[in-house]
């Protein structure tokens, strides 16, 4: 009559454990950065710089500094800001045959949308290079003194002769604000989480009235025939700005699918640590109240080392198991009774016995179905119902010890004669269930007869399948049981149903 569920042997299988969505579990392992802000990139360049226009390019210098934010595991955005000094000189003829030479400081700022090309695969983790493409658009200002010839005209100090190129001589650009078109390239390999070296080129192409002055000659005053476009490449040292415990690397160093094998690797920790079993004994360190029990021994649901006969002798060391001892015997250390009281018992004394079984249950919360009521001359006697799994007519192992004081109380009576009748609930065939309510009561008093020493003839064997359900649910475990009952002189034994097998009707 007991309420928790006796466990067979280690090694049990463990249940799925469900917990609360809200829980946080401590633990160890891999971090969920899928969720994490991730660091935001400084870079610092030193540049080669050099126009292509109207004049042979000989070349330059820049430095520039950008910051670049990943949006995901492709994209980003980067901010440039750049200065170049670019210089150029045709070489054609002395100063004064109309050579082309100019000297020209530029200032930007630039925004790029980035795309990596090399996180498209989704083979690894973290990436050690990252190629990437960019494109964008921005506000330039720049300034270009410039070889006077005699086919431009209108600048500072330019009459339309040849001029040497000459401090205070020179055709003169003055700093305009100007917007221009944005292209670039990089390929910048990972040192450490925090920081990465690069090679990068960038285009910078301007536009509106003033895209042919980044060298000084105006085509609607020379021989030019296309824009200029500032060019810079150079190389770069990267570093990632954020504390580190709080924020990701850039998510474009990052595969794709690395956040979900994190996820994939947090939840089998968790269910790793749900389903700890320390001792082995087929119940969860978070159920289990003996965490420290021995190998092999059989344990409840709670993973208490079972005691079936409440001898303070734990089944697995005790010779007798489902003997409980009476009032005033004695057992050793094996849970063998070593002062036996063999009188029979009398009829105040069983009552003692149920009395003190139902008062177990009361206080369990187990009464009302579990038992069922024997009118005796010595007053009412309660026998507990037997209740089977599903589909099942295997006695339970918690029962043991219900049975076993049955075998008591009747070798205590030995003109006591039960009727065992077995039901089942309303689920499956009805020819089914006839067949599994008599084997339920059949496997009931074999085992009688078999473990408690009572004679075959002082059982009745009775079953009614479906009927005589105590609740009207289809699935109801009170419904799938055995009950005892006596009291009936003229009561007969069922024959067995159509269909068991030969050895089941003998």
């Amino acid at each position: 009559m007991g309420g928790t569920l006796p466990l067979l042997a280690q090694g049990t299988p463990v249940p799925s454990v469900t917990t609360d969505s809200t829980t946080t579990m401590e633990m160890d392992g891999p971090v969920d950065r899928r969720n994490q802000p991730s660091m935001l990139e400084f870079g610092i360049s030193p540049y080669y710089a050099f126009v292509a226009g109207d004049v042979t390019a000989k070349g330059g210098y820049g430095a520039g500094i950008h910051l670049r934010k990943s949006l995901d595991h492709l994209f980003s955005v980067r901010l440039d800001a750049l200065y170049a000094r670019s210089k150029g000189d045709n070489e054609a003829g002395d100063l004064t045959d109309g050579n082309r030479r100019h000297d020209t400081d530029w200032y930007s700022g630039t925004a790029y949308g980035v795309v990596t090309l090399n996180n498209f695969k989704y083979k690894g983790d973290i990436r050690d290079w990252n190629v990437l493409l960019m494109a964008g658009a921005g506000f330039n200002y720049f300034q270009s003194e410039f070889q006077c010839t005699d086919e431009v005209r209108g600048f500072t100090n330019c009459n339309g002769t040849n001029q040497p190129f000459v401090e205070g001589r020179n055709g003169e650009v003055d700093l305009e604000f100007q917007t221009h078109a944005a292209f670039g390239f990089a390929v910048n390999r990972r040192l450490s989480p925090r920081v990465n070296i690069g090679i990068e080129y960038q285009a910078l192409v301007p536009l509106g009235n003033r895209a042919d002055l980044v060298d000084g000659y105006d085509p609607r005053n020379s021989s030019s025939d296309f824009r200029d476009v500032q060019n810079v490449a150079g190389i770069s040292l990267n570093i990632n700005l954020g504390d580190i415990s709080k924020r990701s690397e850039p998510r474009y160093w990052v595969n794709a699918l690395t956040p979900i094998k994190d996820d994939i690797a947090i939840l089998n920790r968790r269910v790793d640590d749900a389903t700890l079993d320390s001792d082995g004994d087929g119940i969860v360190n978070s159920v289990d109240q003996e965490n420290d029990t021995p190998a092999g021994v059989p344990v409840d649901s709670r993973g208490r080392t079972l005691d079936s006969d409440k001898d303070g002798v734990p089944d697995f060391r005790d010779l007798e198991p489902f003997f409980p001892p009476r009032e005033g015997e004695v057992v050793d250390a094996d849970g063998v009774v070593t002062k036996r009281i063999d009188a029979p018992l009398t009829q105040n004394e069983i009552q003692a016995l149920i009395d003190t079984s139902i008062a177990r249950a009361i206080a369990e919360g187990n009464m009302g179905n579990n038992t069922t009521r024997i009118n005796t001359a010595g007053g009412a006697i309660y026998l507990p119902m037997i209740y089977f799994n599903l589909n099942s007519s295997d006695i339970k192992y918690e029962d043991y010890g219900q049975l076993a004081s049955i075998s008591r109380v009747m070798t205590a009576n030995p003109g006591m004669t039960l009727i065992v009748r077995g039901y089942t609930d309303r689920t499956g065939n009805a020819q089914i269930n006839q067949r599994l309510s008599y084997q339920r009561a059949r496997n009931v008093i074999d085992h009688l007869v078999e473990n408690g020493g009572i004679e075959r003839e002082r059982f009745i064997l009775q079953y009614r399948g479906e009927e005589e359900a105590i609740v009207p649910l289809d699935r109801s475990r009170v419904n799938r049981r055995v009950e005892f009952l006596t009291g009936m002189g003229d009561a007969t034994e069922d024959a067995a149903p159509e269909g068991m097998m030969e050895e089941d009707r003998n």
